[in-house]
């Protein structure tokens, strides 16, 4: 390792030099973690984050401003970028295309880290055929109020279902609060096919676990659920990948894990630190992935058929064709920042003190609304658990940050 010009570093990584601008600048403050430190982890883990996200086109999610600020995804790949980093051009549901980035090598994934980007998120699909996915991902996301026991009973649940169907679930801790189970599947289903197939598991998860399950697309309607997020088999849509680093204050890590340990595997307990141990102990716990025969989704297309068509959400008689809400919503901010998100919806319940003490936790809605470019948020208030005539109506947004127009869905 040898300084360069300015404030970098290069580092030399299997033959190729790679500069690291600002290698010293504090990533993570609370553990003391820099850009080079997070550089040198990737590079520890490398064999197994390049099984989750190699070969793949990926989003760039750059945090330039570090984990305080929110970060901005880049489709296309720098012009600039190095002769070690492959590409592909991609094709967008909504007509557009941009050609991505595509890491093969620890050079590329140190290069990758160097942008800014702590977490990997690469499409479901491999460079050499961007049309037929060849992974259907499973993502268990927990409504507020859920615990981590009944986020592993879900994940039994859909493990189970899987198994019914001929087909294998690999296990990861998401890094934030959920579970990812990534299935491998033979190319040979198109988007629409394999979010169908998605579609169906979360449908016979929630059959199996009522209560616990949801397979509801719209956030109101869940409850205190674990959602089995079906929507992330979708054209277009990316997942943080295995030992993907993610935006959190104790520098998390979504970590592979074998299904006999998911159950005591809270996922405060994987961090860089700790997953790096893990690692240099017992290495990849998905090691086998690729090794794996891929499986079909020929059974989860068949009861497709038997469940018939999921039930559409009503819309509205205005004429516009919006979606109507079942539930008694109301909108309190939007922004284009988390904290300045939360700090409304403090300002609403300090105006409404005999309101909060009704809610339950998943009935206040904080949504990320994710863009072609950036996030922005979203707060609604579900009053289902208010008694009507002590129900506010709606009020003027505390905050009303006009988005960008870029067919934003929440995340």
């Amino acid at each position: 390792m040898s300084p360069s010009k300015g404030d970098a570093t290069t580092i030399e990584v299997d033959g190729h030099e790679v500069r690291i601008s600002s290698p010293g600048k504090v990533v993570f403050p609370e553990p003391g973690i820099t850009k080079l430190d997070l550089v040198h982890y990737y590079l520890a883990v490398a064999d197994g984050a390049l099984r989750g996200a190699g070969g793949r086109p990926m989003v760039l999610k750059r945090f330039v401003k570090g984990i305080g600020a929110e970060a901005f995804f880049q489709k296309r790949v720098p012009e600039n970028h190095p002769d070690y980093v492959d590409t592909a051009t991609l094709h967008y549901a909504r007509g557009t295309s941009a050609e991505e980035a595509v890491i093969r090598n620890r050079a590329a994934l140190a290069w990758v880290v160097n942008l800014g980007c702590l977490d990997l998120n690469p499409h479901p699909v491999r460079a050499e055929d961007l049309d037929h996915p060849d992974e259907l991902r499973v993502d268990l996301d927990p409504m507020p109020g859920v615990d981590w026991a009944q986020i592993i009973d879900v994940a039994m649940v859909a493990r189970e279902v899987l198994a019914d169907h001929g087909l294998v679930g690999w296990p990861k801790t998401s890094g934030s609060r959920g579970l990812h189970i990534t299935v491998r599947i033979e190319p040979r289903w198109d988007f629409r096919e394999v979010r169908l197939a998605a579609e169906t598991l979360a449908r016979e998860v929630e059959n199996r676990a009522p209560g616990m399950a949801s397979a509801r697309w719209w956030k109101e309607e869940r409850g205190e659920s674990v959602f089995v997020d079906f929507n992330q088999n979708a054209k277009d849509r990316t997942v943080a990948s295995a030992y993907s680093v993610r935006p959190l204050p104790d520098a998390r890590v979504s970590t592979p894990l074998d299904w006999s340990e998911v159950r005591g595997s809270n996922p405060e307990r994987f961090t860089v630190p700790t997953v790096l141990e893990r690692y240099a102990e017992r290495g990849d716990a998905a090691s086998g992935i690729d090794d794996a025969t891929p499986g079909s989704l020929d059974g989860l297309l068949r009861l497709a058929e038997e469940l018939g068509p999921a039930e559409k959400p009503p819309r509205a008689g205005d004429g516009a064709g919006r979606r109507a809400s079942t539930m008694p919503l109301i909108e309190i901010a939007r922004t284009k920042t988390k904290p300045e998100a939360l700090d409304a919806l403090e300002r609403w319940k300090a105006r409404h003190p005999g309101v909060v003490a009704q809610l339950h936790p998943a009935d206040v809605l904080v949504d990320g609304m994710r863009g072609s470019s950036s996030l922005w948020y979203r707060v609604r208030v579900n009053l289902q658990h208010v008694p009507e005539g002590e129900r506010p109506e709606q009020e003027p947004l505390i905050a009303d940050y006009d988005p960008p127009h870029d067919h934003s869905t929440h995340r």
